[in-house]
């Protein structure tokens, strides 16, 4: 029998029984099985506060604006993003492109939708759904130990409006980030204790027990308390799912990998360190194909505290607080510095990516790996005209070295009536409509192997990419 031509793909077979559960390698779908091809891996790294863009006029606009200056091709980095001149033919920067429903939120509020494009909305209920990382690990998740690999400086979720974490599920619920260096590594590359599989299958039993007297319960409560009970059910799912892949994996041996360059007790008094480490463990989750999706959240949006390890780095002071004193002595230099070294990170781990062959397959780690570095608003928290990075993917159909303008930008890359001179201007009426970021995601999905035509209720890829 010709099991290629006469049956469904793996996918297809899983989706055709409403069973989001893991199966069993099986040689029928073999032909179809991500897990036997080269891995496509997809990472974004997500920086609070936006960037400086000052107006033209301004004497810091030749060396601290974020935005190259010139064209597609011909694009001179300033020196906020100089650093990455040694990857200029790896990266693309892109500028003009923003998240329709939320163009009018104060930057404080977006992080949450900069993966998902929802309309979370500045005050008042809030309602998320699933972001792009989530959307591609449901597809390949099931081949690699952990479907996704979530990370942030602060940990857990933060609360709505104030994300902690990039990655939402499938119902908008934001799915916790782990912050410690040392349980990421654990969870990784450390096997459990020999008591894991009994523990496994009571957690299973219990789960099995709950289901059923909520179902039982279900029909004996109003629609309201029906609509909860739902969403806990949601939730209850999500960790039946896990519990499942958690058995499937149990004993495969964990990846032998070399921990002896990594910092992992550093915290925020090693704020280098610990960034470098972060990235160093994304570096080793795909190298070892323990995921091949992570995000990771370098801050919380108007945050400070011990977790504000970003201006620990630069020892500038707070954070958010750069964004606001652009107009004191120096403060572009400051903002431009603080910007400076989060190309300079991402572009270290971009590197370790291109130097490094990849192990199945042609080429080397970035050629299959598409990584995005970005924000939700610009300068002065305006909520348009996201500052993005992307590397790598030219095995997925990328082609870098250039910088695309996908508005009709003033020179010194701000948008034509909208508030750039003080935070008086993030609700301020723009003459130009940008194109919707959710069509850059469409072609990121459908490079990356996934069959959809749209993301956030928009349709289409987005032109020149």
């Amino acid at each position: 029998m010709d099991f290629k031509s006469n049956s469904l793909g793996r996918r297809a077979f899983l989706r055709g029984t409403g069973i989001a559960l893991a199966l069993p390698w099986l040689e029928t779908f073999a032909a179809d099985n991500p897990a036997n091809e080269t891995p496509k891996r997809f990472l974004s790294v997500y920086h609070p506060d936006g960037v400086g863009v000052p107006v033209k006029a301004d004497p810091a606009w030749k060396d601290w604006s974020w935005f190259p200056h010139g064209g597609e091709k011909d694009f001179e980095l300033t020196k906020v993003l100089d650093v990455l001149e040694p990857l200029r033919s790896d990266i693309t920067i892109y500028s003009g492109l923003s998240h329709p429903a939320v163009r009018r939120v104060h930057g404080h509020s977006n992080a949450d939708q900069y993966l998902t494009g929802a309309d979370t909305k500045g005050h008042g209920p809030y309602r998320n759904s699933i972001s792009l990382d989530q959307v591609y690990a449901e597809s390949i998740g099931e081949f690699t130990r952990h479907s996704s690999l979530v990370m942030s400086t602060n940990g857990g979720i933060g609360g709505p409006r104030g994300a902690q974490t990039q990655s939402f599920s499938r119902e908008g619920r934001a799915i916790p980030a782990m912050n410690s260096p040392k349980q990421i590594f654990d969870m990784l590359f450390v096997a459990g204790d020999k008591n894991a599989s009994a523990r496994l299958a009571r957690s299973k039993s219990a789960l099995d027990l709950l289901i059923e007297d909520t179902r039982s319960l279900g029909r004996k409560i109003s629609k309201h308390d029906q609509d909860t009970l739902q969403q806990y059910l949601d939730s209850v799912r999500d960790t039946e799912v896990k519990l499942t892949k958690a058995q499937q994996w149990l004993n495969a041996p964990f990846p032998q990998v070399d921990s002896s360059s990594l910092h992992l007790e550093a915290g925020p008094k090693e704020a280098k360190q610990y960034f470098q480490t972060m990235y160093d463990l994304i570096y080793l989750a795909f190298l070892s194909d323990s995921t091949r999706v992570a995000t990771f959240q370098l801050g919380r949006e108007n945050g400070g505290g011990p977790h504000d390890l970003l201006s620990k780095a630069v020892d500038l002071g707070a954070a958010h607080g750069l964004t606001h004193a652009v107009k004191k002595k120096d403060g572009w230099e400051n903002l431009g510095t603080y910007n400076r070294y989060q190309a300079e990170e991402f572009g270290r781990f971009v590197s370790k990516l291109k130097n490094t062959t990849e192990p199945i397959g042609e080429g080397n780690m970035l050629d299959n790996t598409f990584a995005m570095h970005g924000s939700a608003s610009s300068s002065f928290h305006l909520s348009r005209n996201y500052p993005i990075i992307s590397a790598g993917g030219k095995n997925l159909g990328f082609a870098n070295g250039r910088y695309l303008n996908f508005v009709g930008l003033r020179e010194d890359g701000s948008l034509p009536g909208a508030g750039v001179i003080s935070d008086a201007g993030w609700n301020s009426k723009v003459v130009e409509e940008e194109p919707p970021l959710a069509k850059l995601f469409v072609s990121i999905l459908q490079r990356l192997g996934v069959e959809t035509d749209s993301f956030a209720g928009y349709t289409g890829t987005l032109n020149r990419v």
